[in-house]
Parts: C-alpha cells; structure tokens; sequence
C-alpha cells in the first residue's frame, strides 16, 4: 500500500489508511457548493456531510471508490 501523501502513489493502488478511524480523504480544497463530486477529495456532498456518521465499512467503500475513479485533485501527481 502507498501513502496518500507520497506523489509517487499510484491510483491503481488502494491507499494506506488509518484502520481505526477512516482517515478523511479531505486535502482542503473543497468544492461541493458547486460540484456534485468535491474536486479536491472525489466525495459528492452527501459523503462529505455525512463523513463522522458514516460506519468503517462506508468509509472504506468510499475510499475504495474515489481511489478507482482517482479523478480528484488528490490524485494528481504534480510533475
């Protein structure tokens, strides 16, 4: 597994996330007043507001899915 920190991850691979609690995909570039999916983590709003409510299993289906997609900005590698 990679670090989502490390700009060598690649998005194939599923990122190193903490087990206990989910760690939030949230980079802090958020656009869900006016995106349907936030540009800067690939959560839709719903997953964003409903973040802290969400079981593990939510959480980690979540991660799995913007991981896949790998379309937001916490994905792109800056060269």
């Amino acid at each position: 597994m990679t670090n989502s920190n490390n700009p060598d991850s690649s998005p194939a691979v599923p990122l190193a996330i903490n087990p206990d609690n989910l760690d939030s995909p949230c980079i802090g570039i958020c656009s869900t007043l006016f995106d349907e999916v936030c540009q800067g983590c690939g959560r839709t709003a719903l997953e964003v507001c409903n973040w802290v409510f969400m079981t593990p299993e939510e959480k980690q289906a979540t991660w799995t899915r913007i991981t896949h997609e790998a379309t937001a900005m916490r994905f792109v590698r800056k060269d």
